[in-house]
């Protein structure tokens, strides 16, 4: 179960000598997916140009289950999504389209900063709605089993 965010197609340049992906390259997958759903939240690189908020990872962890190869096609999915005042969680899976098999997984917090003070911030009533409204209409797609961060957003 889980909330499709876009394909990407694996590229020559992402490869390594073991003619698969290398790892570093599935966390920017991952990392580029997830822009598309913050812009959504007016919180991407839009809203850091001219509000100065953002966000900035500070916890991960990551899968790597099946390899894929240059020229596979992959689809981000997100699977789970939460937020307090301050924190967004989330996980993410990369599926292979041709196999149909999970290829990774990509879980992380978030925090909401301030750049002009480099601060936490808490995030604005607009952006809050906006995820709310988000997480509600897709929470029967979300899956909160196997989560590795826990008990960190206070609620």
């Amino acid at each position: 179960m889980s909330v499709h965010i876009a394909n990407q197609i694996i590229k020559k340049e992402w490869t390594d000598y073991n003619n698969h992906m290398n790892m570093a390259y599935y966390v920017l997958v991952f990392d580029q997916k997830w822009e598309l759903i913050l812009e959504k939240f007016k919180m991407g690189e839009q809203s850091a140009k001219t509000t100065n908020m953002s966000t900035m990872v500070v916890e991960t962890y990551t899968t790597y289950n099946n390899e894929v190869k240059e020229g596979d096609e992959v689809a981000i999915n997100l699977t789970f999504l939460d937020h307090d005042k301050k924190r967004l969680h989330y996980k993410m899976e990369m599926i292979e389209k041709s196999s149909k098999k999970l290829s990774a997984t990509l879980e992380m917090l978030s925090l909401y900063i301030d750049l002009n003070k480099r601060k936490v911030s808490e995030f604005e009533q607009e952006k809050v709605k906006l995820m709310d409204n988000f997480i509600n209409l897709n929470k029967q797609n979300f899956n909160n089993d196997n989560l590795l961060i826990t008990g960190k957003l206070k609620k």
